[in-house]
């Protein structure tokens, strides 16, 4: 685990944001040549950002020069293949995080912006392939690996990629889930709500209309909006175990320019999330039914809403034999094989949705512990973790029955 471990810390030192991941990228690719027979960059085309499945929250991005990976360990032939997907991108930096591009080791966890989220899981995927290679296994099915850009920000990486049309027999999506297999994820839509108003002095009485209290009024019909979904949405086995799986979450709220002056523009960005009970399409139609429904004249004239990132869910039954499988590995390396729900959305829907493949969620770390000012991984959990996925792998394969 030594040569892991001082992957991972360097993957951590990439301050790999949005944007800012072909060094990083650039790396891994270096790191994979060693353990892969094809290692490829795969560039992002342009028009990716008229497919309608392009999520943009981040204005202003640009593909030129950026680019996903792409690592394949050719099979002998008559086996199953799988692609094994995670991403390169993080999130920036929390409040009070203490130099998050600094990997700290203390007490068997690294800490670190992207420790779990998910460089963790990069690194878990090169010690399996590292392990295969060294003990001179031959898979039976292709392993295709897929580490890509922008899923922070949309998933608009792993678009580019199912673009391409490359097949399997099943995904693996890492993300870190505790090490519980997760079989469903729930989808999410970004909104941004602009209102406006008529700006004037506070003293100014029934000239002026304030575009804030119009966002503040949009924050409460779409809370109602989230509950009503949310009791419409319960009776999914996997789902209802967690007491609120779609929150709704208003993240940010800019309006006005001077405590004495009555605001003419509001800007109220947040994310819902929604359970299979919907598409996001229906989500988006109704929330935007809901504000036209319930406010007032003022209110349906003069706001917009916009949606900015697009995930629908993806369902992978449960009986599925990508998941009995994996349950059989994660048994014989001695865990609870835990069937669950992902309660956040990820870049599976695209394989399972799109492509019409079998997939599952899986990885080490707690999503208690990605997004956090405390982020962290054990190597406990990227050990057990490379034991299953090289378990599966060859199981998976055809090169080697449990």
């Amino acid at each position: 685990m030594n040569d892991t471990v001082s992957f991972l810390s360097d993957l951590i030192r990439f301050p790999s944001t949005s944007g800012n991941e072909m060094e990083v990228v650039e790396f891994i690719a270096r790191a994979f040549e060693t353990v892969a027979d094809e290692v490829s960059l795969v560039p992002i085309p342009p028009g990716i950002v008229d497919d309608p499945d392009y999520s943009s929250p981040v204005p202003g991005l640009s593909y030129e020069g950026r680019f996903n990976l792409r690592a394949v360990v050719r099979g002998s032939g008559g086996g199953r293949a799988l692609i094994v997907n995670t991403h390169a991108d993080v999130v920036p930096p929390s409040d009070g995080q203490v130099s998050p591009f600094t990997p700290i080791w203390k007490d068997g966890f690294i800490h670190g912006r992207g420790a779990c989220d998910a460089k963790g899981q990069i690194a878990t995927i090169w010690h399996v392939l590292k392990s295969l290679r060294d003990e001179g296994v031959r898979l039976r099915g292709d392993l295709i690996i897929h580490i890509v850009v922008e899923e922070e920000v949309g998933g608009n990486g792993t678009l580019a990629m199912v673009r391409t049309g490359e097949l399997a027999d099943s995904v693996l999506v890492l993300e870190p889930t505790g090490l519980e297999i997760m079989t469903s994820s729930r989808g999410a839509v970004w909104f941004r709500i602009t209102t406006r108003g008529r700006p004037g002095h506070v003293g100014s009485g029934q000239a002026s209309i304030s575009a804030l209290k119009s966002a503040v009024a949009v924050t409460s019909i779409l809370e109602a909006y989230h509950d009503n979904l949310l009791s419409q949405s319960k009776g999914i086995p996997l789902f209802d175990a967690f007491e609120d799986p779609m929150p709704i979450t208003f993240g940010k709220l800019h309006s006005g320019n001077w405590p004495a002056t009555v605001p003419g523009e509001a800007i109220l960005e947040g994310v819902l999330g929604f359970l299979p009970t919907r598409t996001k399409e229906q989500v988006m139609a109704e929330m935007r039914e809901a504000i036209g429904q319930q406010g007032d004249a003022w209110l349906r004239k003069k706001s917009e809403l916009d949606f900015t990132y697009r995930h629908d869910c993806h369902v992978t039954p449960a009986d599925a034999e990508v998941v009995a499988i994996m349950k059989k590995v994660v048994e014989r390396v001695g865990g609870d094989a835990i069937i669950s729900a992902f309660p956040a959305s990820c870049d599976a829907w695209l394989y399972s949705n799109q492509l019409g493949l079998p997939t599952i969620i899986f990885g080490p770390g707690r999503l208690a512990d990605a997004h956090s000012n405390h982020e962290k991984i054990s190597l406990d959990d990227i050990e057990t973790a490379s034991d299953v996925i090289k378990s599966f792998v060859l199981e998976w394969s055809g090169s080697r029955s449990l």
